[in-house]
């Protein structure tokens, strides 16, 4: 089994949820979106997300709700919102990213909530286990962090001269972040590289990275993870181009606008994916709350 489909929505999980979270009655059921970003840079993703619903019999504004909310990448914002959700009593809560998932999971035990996250999803304490999860939640792993070693590898193999790469990471987003800037370093030591890590968590902060390079000249440039560089590609790799430095990006999106490489899982096909997940759990609370009908007998 793939870690990326390591948990499968059975009607014994469903099951096992609070009967809180199946209070969807015959109204229609209604979806919390919970992201740390901004609607703008996840049109894409969405598009898969809606598709994976569809896929599982769902279509927005006919048989399902869904109700936003968007953290404009102000991460602090998150726990208001996973509280907007819970006390709105949607059927299910779907997250992007670890930070938003890890707010959900504080905010109820009762709603179910599927996740897509670039992380090891045991190592930051949303499930038990891959194989048994346990708890309110279930999900989509669709390899980021474990993969940045390679990245850098395949950064190398690219560009055999550099001795200096600059890092990008994001250091709100903290867990992808720690995991990145771990592996980064531990395969640049091995390559004999240099690494200069910049800090960014804006528009403008990116712009002000790429900047320094006039300066300072890396030989190559590696992008972090995460929902934030998600939503501002098209900014990135115009950057890149740009300032003509190789840069290898941790999403096949990224190389499909113009970026030079990149090496990492169709996050939009993870969202369809979510979608899917998503759609089997409003099948299953909708099962377990149907009340059999009554039939009356010929006298």
């Amino acid at each position: 089994m793939r870690r990326r489909e390591f948990i499968s929505l059975l009607g014994g999980a469903a099951a096992a949820w609070p009967l809180a979270a199946r209070a969807q009655q015959s109204a229609m059921p209604v979806i919390g979106f919970l992201n740390s970003q901004s609607p703008d840079g996840f049109i894409e993703p969405l598009r898969g997300f809606r598709q994976g619903l569809k896929d599982a019999g769902f279509i927005e504004g006919e048989n399902v709700a869904i109700v936003y909310r968007w953290a404009e990448n102000h991460m602090d914002r998150l726990p208001v919102l996973a509280a907007e959700l819970v006390r709105r009593q949607v059927a299910v809560i779907t997250t992007m990213g670890s930070a938003p998932a890890l707010e959900a999971k504080a905010a109820t035990m009762a709603i179910p909530i599927v996740f897509n996250v670039g992380d090891d999803p045991v190592r930051v304490g949303l499930v038990a286990s891959l194989a048994r999860p346990g708890g309110n939640l279930t999900g989509i792993n669709f390899f980021a962090s474990e993969l940045a070693a390679k990245r850098l590898e395949l950064l190398r193999e690219l560009v055999p001269a550099a001795t200096r790469v600059a890092v990008l990471v994001n250091p709100t987003e903290a867990t992808i972040t720690e995991s990145t800037l771990r592996d980064v370093a531990a395969a640049a030591r091995g390559m004999g590289l240099q690494i200069q890590v910049l800090n960014v968590n804006s528009s403008r902060e990116i712009n002000a990275a790429f900047a320094t390079f006039v300066q300072e000249r890396p030989d190559a440039l590696f992008v972090g993870g995460g929902p934030f560089f998600t939503a501002r590609r098209v900014q990135l790799v115009q950057l890149a181009a740009r300032h003509a430095v190789p840069a290898i990006y941790p999403q096949r999106q990224d190389a499909e606008i113009g970026g030079l490489m990149s090496y990492g899982a169709s996050v939009t096909d993870a969202w369809r994916q979510v979608g899917v997940y998503t759609g089997r759990i409003l099948i299953a609370c909708a099962h377990l709350t149907a009340v059999p009908t009554l039939r009356r007998r010929a006298a």
